[in-house]
This record gives structure tokens, sequence and C-alpha cells, in this order.
């Protein structure tokens, strides 16, 4: 009887010290396989999901299969029950164009091509153009306030100049292509989160048309454009376009795993999931941009769901968020920092996974073991030192911080979704692996992911991830919060 009630003892005893026992992070860490990213990837990146644009069926199935995955998981929804949070994109759409140049009708699509994105909300008028070369920037010391400018294409991105015509106060920018190629108007102007026009008008005419806004009665010749001096050329144009919007339904997908500690605190896990869809019937997609991320933030959550079936409970709620309209200029993002589902002065951080199945061929150091990050000296002095100290005793790969430079031309810091969160002074980390010969091209595929050395990634952020879901604070804000305009 004695030995019997030992032996009853001794059970209960064992059965309460494994109830006890809590999975520990290096073990809740090797549920991320490069296997399972593979598995996870395969489907974001796949050929069914169209390429992921926002605002298009391939989108809506790429949020499908997350939202599955989550539900799989028993994660909580993060928006009023539900694991979308929907918002409302606005494309612009031309009614109508009809431009003149002193007095000669030009031909849309023939002789210019619009982006609806900046067609004059009324009419504009002027009789005269400022000739700023083929090079312009927002340093340029021209008077070009409420003027029209003209400039001839070259390898200076387009997008820039119109920004730099913008910020000094022009009315409008007229580019000259390089070549007589016919080519399309944009069915669609870049999307935005209001309906607000642009108010900056922009189109692009031919060569042979280009001539006459500076004065040519006749084409010029190769030589003659690179004589042309800059100034002000008189030259009457008259444009006449009718801008509508379209609504395009978007959504930012979020779960959550609950913490019963410091349940009003929050730490965020973010990607986004949208790419640049099907252009002239290619499909763009999107494994390492951003697919990778993704998946990454898919597996993550997988790994914290597992460990809560073993005992891990956070300390602070851990949400994983795959926000749309990345592409679009971050507007998914910048959506949710405009109405967070969760009060973001109790956002502890947000790690931002954007680009982490490649390798940068630019890289010297050791290919296969290495990761960019970016932005963790920016808010909190925390963020460096506990990604030191795991990387140190855990991960051990090369981390590389180039790209925290303010001088970086590449301006990566200012690229993706974190941004939204660190104008709201949250504490953000973003890694990267840096771009490569088939970013934002249809060659971004599947078979070119490395997933050994991106389960080695991820598993390091999902250690970091731990770190800062278990402290007993929130992490400090006690760097100075600089934000220049992207």
């Amino acid at each position: 009887m004695i030995m019997r009630k030992l032996l009853f003892f001794v059970t209960l005893l064992m059965g309460l010290m494994v109830q006890a026992q809590v999975i520990d992070v290096t073990t809740a860490s090797k549920a991320i396989t490069a296997a399972g990213l593979k598995e996870h990837l395969s489907i974001i990146a796949s050929a069914e999901m169209e390429g992921r644009e926002a605002g298009t069926e391939g989108e809506r199935k790429a949020a499908a299969y997350l939202v599955s995955q989550y539900k799989k998981l028993n994660l909580k929804p993060g928006f009023n029950g539900n694991y979308k949070l929907p918002f409302t994109l606005y494309q612009a759409v031309a009614g109508k164009s009809e431009l003149k140049i002193n007095g000669e009708k030009a031909i849309l699509d023939q002789d210019y091509w619009i982006n609806n994105a900046y067609l004059p909300s009324h009419t504009l008028k002027t009789n005269a153009v400022i000739f700023v070369g083929s090079s312009f920037n927002d340093k340029s010391t021209v008077d070009v306030k409420g003027k029209v400018l003209v400039s001839i294409e070259n390898e200076e991105s387009s997008g820039r100049k119109i920004t730099a015509a913008q910020k000094l106060g022009a009315a409008a920018m007229i580019i000259i292509a390089k070549s007589n190629s016919n080519q399309s108007s944009t069915s669609d102007g870049r999307p935005r989160l209001n309906k607000t026009p642009t108010g900056f008008a922009y189109f692009m005419v031919t060569k042979n048309f280009g001539s006459k806004l500076l004065g040519g009665s006749k084409p010029f010749t190769e030589q003659e454009w690179t004589e042309i001096p800059k100034g002000v050329y008189a030259t009457y144009i008259e444009w006449a376009a009718e801008q509508r919007s379209k609504e395009i339904p978007s959504a930012n997908v979020i779960a959550y795993l609950p913490a019963k500690e410091k349940t009003d605190e929050y730490l965020f896990i973010t990607s986004h999931y949208d790419h640049e869809g099907i252009k002239k019937g290619v499909i763009y997609y999107g494994a390492d941009d951003d697919g990778s991320g993704t998946a990454s933030v898919v597996a993550i959550a997988g790994a914290f769901a597992n460990a809560a079936k073993h005992g891990f409970v956070p300390k602070r709620n851990i949400v994983f968020m795959n926000v749309s309209g990345e592409e679009k200029g971050l507007l998914g993002s910048k959506y949710y920092s405009e109405h967070p589902v969760f009060p973001l002065e109790k956002t502890t951080a947000d790690l931002n996974i954007d680009m982490v199945g490649r390798i940068d061929p630019t890289y010297k150091g050791d290919s296969l073991n290495y990761v960019y990050i970016i932005g963790e000296e920016k808010i909190s002095s925390d963020l460096q030192k506990i990604t030191n100290s795991i990387n140190t005793e855990v991960n051990h790969l090369e981390i590389d911080r180039r790209f925290n430079d303010p001088k970086d031309p590449n301006r990566f810091y200012y690229r993706s979704d974190h941004y939204n969160f660190a104008t709201k002074g949250v504490p953000v980390l973003f890694y990267f692996n840096g771009t490569h010969k088939d970013y934002h091209q249809p060659s971004d595929t599947i078979e070119k992911i490395n997933f050994d050395l991106m389960e080695k990634r991820v598993r390091f952020i999902f250690n970091t991830a731990w770190e800062i879901a278990m402290k007993d604070e929130m992490l400090k804000r006690d760097m100075p919060l600089d934000m220049p305009s992207r």
C-alpha cells in the first residue's frame, strides 16, 4: 500500500513537472524550416496568384491563403473578429484629353501619352515653357514656380524629375521621349488612399512633336537636340482633360497571439504580400519581393503558435500583419498607421521583413550567412543591443548595417512598410537581402530562392521577436526622431 501511494505521488509529481515545462526559444525556432518556407512560398508566388497586384483577384487569392493559415494556427483575428482590415484605393481614370501646342492638335498615343494620375484637374494653359535640359532635381536654382517645364528623357528617373518639379512649385512637366516609338497612355494612374487629385500635370511627347515645344519649325536632328540651350521658350499650350476616381478595394491581413500579462502592449511582425501583378500578359511573380517576407511571417506565426501549444505565453501580444499596396507607395501600412487597430503608443516595435530569400551579388562577405539590417538605431537604443546579443549567442550571421547611412543613395529605409510605423514613433527593424537583377522583373521566381539561407535569417528574426515579446518593459524611445520625407 505504501509503495502504491508512493508510486502515485511520483507519477503525479512527474505529471506536474511535465506540465510546468515550457518550450525554450531554441527548440521553438526549429519549427521554422527551409521545407516549410518553400511550401508557403510555392503557393504565394505561384502563377495562380497572378502577381498579387493590389486590388486584383490575385491579391484576394493571396489574402485568402494567409487567412486560411492563420485560422489553421488558431491565431486571433486582428480586426473586429475578422482577419482582413479593408481599405479603399482610388485610381485616376481619364474621361478625355485634348492637347494643343501652338494651335496644332496633338493626337493621344501618337504625338503624346499620359499617366492619368497626373491629369490637370481643369484646363492647363500657358504661353511659355522653361526647358531644363535632360537632368533636373530639387537643387535647381531656376525659378519654376507656376511654370511648365520641359525636359528630355534620359537615364534619370522621370518620377524623380516630376517629384522635384512638384517640390519646387512648377505647374506641370513635359518630358520629350528618347525615340518616336509609339507608347500607350497609362490606363490607370497610380492608386492613392484618397480621391484628391495630385494637382500637378505631366505628359510625354515624341521627339517630333517635342521639337515644336522648343521653337522648331521641323524635327530637330540628333545633333541639334544636343545643342538646344536651356531657358524660356514662347510656346502656347492648352490641355483640357477630365479626371475621375475609380474605387479599388484592398485589405491588410492581421492575426495575433494574445498575451496574458501585458494585454495592452503589442509587437508587430510585418511584410507586404502584394507585388506587380500582370503586365502585358506577363506575370511578375515576386518570389523574393515580397513573397519571401510574407512566407517568413507565416512561418514565424506558425513557430509561435506551436510554442503556445507547449506552454509558451508571450508577455505582450504578437501581431502578424501582411499589408497590401506597398508597391503602390506603402499604402497599406500608411492606412494602418493612420487607422491603427492597436494603439501605436503601446506598440513596442515593428519587425518588417521585405526580401530575405536571395543573395545580393555585390555582397563581399559570406554570402551564404548574412542579412542587411536597417533602421534599428533610429528610434530606440535597445534594438541594436538585442540584435547583437541574440546574433552573438545563437545565430552567428554576418549583420551588415551599410544601408543605415543617411546618405545611402538607395534610400532603403524609406522604401518599405516599417517606415510608416517609424513616422509614428514606433521603433522599427527592417530585414533585407539586397537587390538583384530579378528585382521587379518577371524573373523573380521561386527556383532562385536560397531556402537554407532564408531559414537562417527567419530563425534569427524569430529569436529577436521572442526576446522583445518577453521583455519586462517596452523598448525605449530615446533616439531623436528625424523623419525626412520619402
